[in-house]
């Protein structure tokens, strides 16, 4: 069925600007990286610059494969979403573009990516390894939410 077939049941397109507070108000969600099996999909951390591109710290150790497969992708996806119940969630699936931020622009995107919540592992890392930053470029935005019971649940 189509989402518009699934309006019946609740189902609604999310409007750019509800896209927007979606993502301003996350901080996880889930990188999809081509490859030629399928895509690598990583959990990650992530700031929103409120309008069209999100950024990613990456931790970086000799061969990375998360940095390896995001230097050559043409494009990449992303998916962050909430489930509070069968009846109450929202996704949201982003398809754009990754280039490596300059490290001298890391202070004007600092605010973005103080408050994306990592692992402490990751933070216990990131204090003493060598970090990269890659801001992920939206080309293409799409959203859907459920937010009340279906007919004949009322």
């Amino acid at each position: 069925m189509t989402i518009d077939e699934l309006g019946a049941y609740g189902l609604e397109q999310l409007t750019d600007d509800e896209i927007e507070a979606f993502l301003g108000n996350r901080r996880m969600g889930v990188l999809g990286l081509p490859t030629g099996n399928g895509p690598y999909m990583l959990p990650l951390s992530f700031g929103f610059d409120g309008s069209s591109q999100l950024y990613f710290t990456y931790v970086r150790s000799g061969e990375s494969r998360k940095e390896r497969l995001s230097e050559r992708a043409e494009h990449a996806s992303f998916l962050a979403y909430s489930a509070e119940s069968p009846y109450n969630w929202e996704s949201v699936f982003l398809t754009g573009r990754l280039d490596e931020v300059p490290e001298s622009e890391w202070d004007d995107i600092h605010d973005l990516l103080a408050d994306a919540w990592r692992p402490g592992v990751i933070e216990e890392a990131a204090a003493s390894a060598d970090i990269a930053v890659y801001r992920f470029l939206i080309e293409e935005r799409s959203g859907v939410k459920h937010t009340g019971l279906p007919p004949g649940f009322d």
